[in-house]
């Protein structure tokens, strides 16, 4: 079965390829940015121009059973960009509706959708974890954008018949992570002292070959069309016990200071964050 992955160069996208390429069952097809891309070296790749709603695909589909797509702009802390929604959607909603609706002009039969929990909401109550039976309340454009999404392809369900799977992670960690996660780590190796040593929340995180094995296991698994699914791993852990595990990975011992929960969001507001 031949399966198109976009964003193979990224994160997720890259162990997905490697994972795909020694599965007897499965035949990868990277959809790349750039022709001196390295996955250009491991497996057959087809060369995009751009993410965005104007796109042409065109042969990209060709014998390609189902497409996974995850590719995104992602969610970043700082981002100065006058109208980030915009930007979200032009590329995560208006993009990927664009990529799915070739798909299905082009036969495919499934297409995959790598979404985010950040369309349930930011925070639910400890005895009340998010499922997917929720009402989406999403609250940054970056969740706005990949709630729209999935509306936008469950729709497409109806007009064209072509399978849709959503996958809602959470924080994804594993080698090669970037972003927010891996300032966390840079922190914790320096030694830099940090104000969540009383922090007693519990939060959902996912191991990057856990989330790979579920997205693997949708390709071709009846049980998975039209479905959403939200995964994690086995044990939830509140700030300060992520902290101190990564920073024992690491080798290094997390200074972690005290900092009361209230005098803390407190901070926050001040310094123009939200918690």
């Amino acid at each position: 079965m031949n399966v198109l992955v976009t964003g193979a160069t990224g994160f997720v996208g890259g162990r997905l390829i490697d994972l795909l390429n020694i599965n007897n069952d499965f035949t990868p097809i990277a959809a790349i940015r750039r022709k001196q891309s390295p996955v250009t070296n491991k497996i057959q790749s087809v060369l995009v121009d751009d993410l965005g709603p104007g796109n042409t695909w065109g042969t990209a589909f060709d014998n390609v059973e189902v497409v996974i797509h995850t590719a995104a702009r992602v969610h970043i802390m700082k981002d100065n960009i006058k109208d980030p929604l915009f930007e979200f959607r032009r590329v995560n909603t208006e993009g990927t509706l664009n990529l799915a609706r070739q798909a299905a002009d082009s036969g495919v039969k499934r297409f995959i959708f790598i979404s985010s929990i950040k369309v349930n909401g930011e925070r639910c109550f400890l005895d009340k974890p998010f499922t997917e039976m929720d009402i989406p309340e999403p609250v940054d454009p970056y969740g706005i954008s990949k709630h729209e999404t999935e509306k936008g392809l469950f729709e497409l369900v109806n007009k064209t018949g072509m399978d849709v799977v959503c996958i809602r992670p959470p924080v994804v960690y594993g080698p090669g992570v970037k972003a927010n996660f891996l300032s966390m780590m840079k922190w914790l190796y320096k030694g830099v002292p940090l104000p969540f040593g009383s922090i007693h929340n519990k939060r959902s995180l996912v191991a990057l070959d856990n989330l790979v094995d579920l997205i693997i296991t949708c390709v071709d698994h009846p049980a998975a069309a039209n479905q959403t699914f939200l995964v994690s791993d086995d044990e939830d852990l509140s700030t300060t016990e992520l902290l101190n595990r990564v920073a024992g990975a690491l080798g290094q011992k997390a200074r972690l200071l005290p900092v009361n929960q209230k005098a803390l969001e407190f901070f926050w507001v001040l310094s123009g964050r939200k918690t």
